[in-house]
């Protein structure tokens, strides 16, 4: 059985099928799944959402650097209210994303070291986000280390310096089908190999990035948790590990992390 880390159930290309999703994913042996939220209104609904689907649909709460612009004084009371509740099992997805500079640059560092303390202070994991924003990150991160919960670097795309910064921070990763892009992502092929096995976690993104090197490709190019065994297929492969133990391995890990009930 599978866990997939981040799905974002929430968005709209999942509204008029969510169930036979999971039921897919469920067929698939993607038993568990972690809905992502990216701001307050979102995680709310990813709440909403993994309530109705206790023991299989877990939610996180927080506020992605797109959204940084939106955050003021009630987020952060609003997150800590939606983290009490058995269904949130981490705060985020939160970071810097300075590639798309949605938001401008001090506005993502003040709205994400406000989820980062407040992490600290409930003692929940942080689902983290990061794009072109190296070394910046690790900076921020480093500064709060001996404080720091349990912290994933989701959808992980970046090269070995940053991972191994990631690493030294004691950072979990996770991996997602940006290692089947024959374009994009074949560098993930070799640095897969470097994650500790108890460290490593795989995910969808759903909806977003589906593995190019899947046939057919998924009307409209839709990713679902169900392709969640496509991307650990490949990680396996990379990793010369048979796909069992790379299963086994990933669903301990991500259990332990987010405190998933046995």
């Amino acid at each position: 059985m599978l866990v997939d880390i981040g799905a974002n159930l929430t968005h709209p290309a999942f509204e008029a099928d969510l169930d036979a999703v999971l039921e897919r994913a469920a067929a698939a042996g993607v038993q568990r799944m972690i809905v992502t939220g990216t701001s307050v209104s979102e995680s709310a609904h990813a709440r909403s959402i993994a309530a109705a689907h206790p023991g299989r649909l877990h939610s996180t709460a927080g506020i992605h650097p797109h959204h940084a612009g939106d955050y003021d004084a009630a987020s952060i009371p609003a997150l800590r209210a939606m983290a009490s509740l058995p269904e949130v099992v981490a705060i985020g997805e939160c970071g810097l994303d300075f590639n798309r500079n949605y938001s401008p640059h001090p506005a993502q560092e003040d709205c994400f070291i406000a989820q980062l303390e407040l992490a600290i202070e409930l003692g929940k994991p942080v689902f983290l986000h990061a794009r072109d924003a190296h070394p910046r990150m690790a900076e921020l991160l480093h500064a709060r280390r001996d404080r720091l919960p349990r912290c994933v670097a989701h959808c992980f795309t970046g090269e070995r310096d940053e991972m191994r910064a990631y690493l030294d921070l004691g950072l979990y990763i996770g991996i997602t089908g940006w290692i089947c892009d024959e374009r994009r992502g074949r560098h993930l092929i070799e640095l897969v190999r470097e994650i500790p096995g108890d460290r490593l976690m795989i995910e969808t993104d759903a909806p977003y990035l589906t593995p190019r090197d899947m046939r057919p490709q998924p009307r409209g190019r839709r990713n679902e948790p169900a392709f969640l065994t496509h991307v650990a297929h490949a990680v396996a492969r990379a990793r010369g590990e048979r796909f069992d133990a790379l299963a086994q391995a990933s669903t301990r890990t991500a259990s332990a992390f987010f405190g998933l009930p046995g």
